[in-house]
């Protein structure tokens, strides 16, 4: 989930993408003689025919025509899926409906909450660059690591993947073909591991192994805690639902309860009393909790040993205070000095009050769970999922805004270290120079 910065202007810059080279920013003069060379042939062609001489280049659809035939062609495959999925749901008695969607459900949110956040980062992605913000440089990232057009690729056959497996799985359960519905979900998580940890140069190896290596150092704190890590945990700890209804959906893949009712039984292994499901959502915040650990093991910070022990309240307080530096809400009443984003959206009073008052009240939504009616639907844990990813979403904005100005503060105050320390040493050699 971690992009790049983009290559340094009119010059030419390879990156890795897999194996595959991509050149970027090629200048006038290098883009005009590529197209004389690439051109000269086939024109010549058409002048010893006695044909009219006719531009490559013209007949090749324009970037946005194309762009639009892709949207085009996005609409009309949603459009298949939602009508083939109605269909064959409303093929089913009404008893046995919403079981079956609640069960559906289980196992495809987990790939599409993950493909929203996908998307979600990718945005994350463009406006850094559009800022300014070095990113591959606060998550010291390589020169092959991805761009938020990459980004949005890999979410764009998410978004595509995903709910037309879940579709194959409706219409083939509804028609009677059980066990090739019951291998959908299976084929989908197997495809989506193997993408994850194929181990040759290709889909984004070296993002990929980062990522990887990222998690390893999450799950086992035995080094100090950079940003990095922070940051992805952090992350994690949004996504606590989704981890959980993927421990249950994968607990039914091995033990053979896909497109049953077995899960139903309360003995079920797989069913909501197992004691699975509290331990694999507590886990992000026990990763989290040692990373506190580890910190305070560091730096001797006291407030991060409360990080790890309060939620809610302290947390509220932590993005505020501590990751978006806002304490006393200056910035919300100063912009003497506008900040990174002031020309585009941050420097806004407006934008500081939403993001707050958002962020307190998301915060707080986990009290959805209090309510019986509200927890066993369905559709309201994945929306309140959905907004715990957008609460986060928001977060990171702000959150990488105050390590870049971190990063700058650093780098200012080394440069004029540098500077008087030159400055030194000229007084002293004009000193000695004229004794």
């Amino acid at each position: 989930m971690f992009g790049g910065v983009n290559a340094p202007a009119n010059s030419p810059h390879l990156r890795k993408s897999g194996s595959r080279p991509v050149v970027y920013d090629l200048d006038e003069h290098e883009v005009e003689n590529g197209i004389e060379e690439g051109l000269l042939h086939p024109v010549e062609a058409d002048d010893s025919k006695g044909g009219t001489p006719v531009s490559a280049a013209a007949m090749m659809p324009s970037p946005i025509l194309l762009w639009r035939f892709k949207v085009l062609l996005f609409f009309i495959w949603g459009f298949i899926c939602c009508k083939v999925g109605w269909d064959s749901v409303m093929r089913m008695s009404a008893d046995k409906r919403d079981l079956f969607l609640y069960e559906a459900f289980l196992y495809f949110n987990p790939l599409l909450l993950a493909a929203l956040m996908v998307w979600l980062w990718g945005i994350n992605l463009w406006f850094f660059a559009q800022g300014g913000v070095n990113y591959a440089k606060i998550f010291d990232l390589d020169q092959s690591h991805l761009t938020h057009r990459e980004i949005w690729k890999c979410a764009t056959w998410m978004t595509i993947i995903v709910p037309t497996s879940m579709t194959a799985y409706i219409y083939l359960y509804s028609h009677g073909e059980v066990s090739y519905a019951a291998s959908q979900p299976v084929l989908l998580y197997a495809a989506a591991v193997m993408v994850l940890i194929f181990p040759f140069d290709i889909f984004y190896f070296s993002s990929r192994y980062f990522f990887l290596r990222t998690l390893w150092r999450i799950v086992f704190p035995l080094q100090a805690i950079s940003f990095t890590d922070f940051f992805l945990a952090d992350i994690l700890t949004s996504m606590a639902k989704v981890f959980s209804d993927l421990e249950r959906s994968v607990c039914r893949m091995v033990h053979r309860q896909v497109a049953t009712i077995a899960w139903l039984e309360a003995d079920s292994v797989c069913g909501s009393h197992s004691v699975a499901i509290p331990l694999v959502l507590v886990l992000p915040y026990l990763f989290r909790l040692n990373q506190c650990l580890r910190q305070y093991k560091d730096t001797g910070e006291k407030t991060t040993l409360l990080n790890g022990v309060v939620n809610s309240s302290y947390s509220f307080y932590w993005d505020v205070n501590q990751d978006w530096d806002l304490s006393g809400f200056t910035r919300i009443f100063k912009f003497n000095k506008p900040h990174l984003f002031s020309h585009m959206l941050h420097g806004r009073r407006w934008v500081y009050f939403w993001v707050i008052g958002s962020n307190l009240v998301l915060r707080c939504t986990w009290t959805y769970k209090l309510s019986a009616h509200l927890r066993h639907n369905y559709l309201t844990v994945f929306f309140i999922a959905a907004l715990e990813i957008f609460r986060r979403f928001q977060w990171i904005f702000f959150r990488v805004e105050n390590e870049w100005n971190k990063m700058n503060s650093k780098s200012h105050s080394h440069l004029l270290v540098n500077e008087i320390s030159n400055d030194e040493e000229k007084l002293l050699h004009s000193i000695n120079y004229s004794v």
